[in-house]
C-alpha cells in the first residue's frame, strides 16, 4: 500500500484506486517538467464494486468523483499500476 505524499505545507497529493482490485490506494503520476497529469486514454475499466473511498497507511481518503449514471453515487478513481489515471474520451 503506499502512502499519499505531502508538499511542504503538508497537502496531500492525489491517489486513487488500483484498477485491478478496487481498493488498493495508487499515487498518480504528473510530468514535472510540464505539470501534465500522466493519463491512460481509452482504458476499459470494470465495477469492482467499492464505492467507498480507500485509504491509505495515514488514513487520507483516495480520489472520489461522482457517478454520471445518478449524478449522486461518489466512486473512486482508478489508476493503472503505473499511477496513469484511467480516463475515458469519448
Amino acid at each position: 500500500m503506499v502512502q499519499a505524499k505531502k508538499d511542504n505545507n503538508s497537502v496531500n497529493t492525489m491517489t486513487g484506486v488500483l484498477n485491478t482490485d478496487g481498493v488498493t490506494p495508487t499515487n498518480i503520476t504528473i510530468e514535472p517538467t510540464r505539470h501534465l497529469l500522466d493519463v491512460m486514454n481509452g482504458s476499459s475499466g470494470s465495477d469492482l464494486g467499492n464505492d467507498d473511498a480507500a485509504r491509505d497507511e495515514n488514513a487520507v481518503p483516495v480520489l472520489l468523483a461522482t457517478s454520471n449514471a445518478d449524478g449522486e453515487t461518489p466512486v473512486p478513481l482508478y489508476v493503472d499500476s503505473s499511477g496513469n489515471l484511467l480516463i475515458k474520451t469519448t
